[in-house]
């Protein structure tokens, strides 16, 4: 099956937004106890690529079916899990990227951040997944919550993104944006 790259978020609605993100679906992880636990040799580098015994993954649908199998357990070890293994995978920083972003209101006026991820999933930041700052004042990471403990890091253009939207609608000294009725401070802790 050939693999069809996604619409860009800025040609979809709020209702299509929403429908992306929730259309993906992902194996129930959390039901399945493998008994078998091993190494994957992977590895998924700081810039969202993903490698196999050294050699990188090139093929979108492939990254693409992996990272659904994805979890971080509490101890902050990623795993890809089946209904049998349970296979550590390196990952350097987040195991995704934040590739786009996109500003929605819903019908009450609130705002909606969307954000597309190298996997192609569409994660609307909100309660069930919230945006968390890391870092310094002068070299701040920004994170959000996709599922299963994992992360995806804003890359340069996407964390752009966000601090252009959030001088748009805060005060500078108190850096905030909101998403589905959450509020998500942008200025790292001292």
């Amino acid at each position: 099956m050939p693999y069809t790259p996604p619409p860009e978020l800025a040609a979809l609605s709020l209702a299509q937004l929403a429908e992306a993100a929730e259309a993906r679906r992902i194996p129930p992880l959390d039901q399945w106890t493998p008994q078998e636990e091993g190494d994957s040799e992977m590895r998924i580098a700081a810039d969202g690529r993903w490698f196999h015994q050294g050699g990188e993954i090139r093929r979108p649908a492939m990254v693409r079916a992996f990272s659904s199998l994805l979890t971080r357990g509490g101890e902050g070890r990623h795993w890809l899990v089946t209904p049998f293994q349970r296979l550590s995978i390196a990952v350097d920083d987040a195991a995704f990227l934040a590739t786009d972003m996109e500003v929605r209101h819903d019908d009450a006026g609130r705002p909606v951040l969307a954000f597309r991820l190298n996997s192609d999933d569409v994660v609307l930041a909100g309660p069930d997944h919230p945006l968390r700052v890391a870092g310094t004042a002068d070299v701040p990471a920004f994170y959000l919550a996709v599922r299963h403990g994992t992360e995806a890091r804003l890359n340069r253009s996407t964390y752009g993104q966000l601090i252009e939207h959030a001088l748009a609608v805060s005060d500078v000294d108190a850096l905030a944006v909101e998403s589905l009725g959450a509020r998500f401070a942008l200025v790292p802790a001292a």
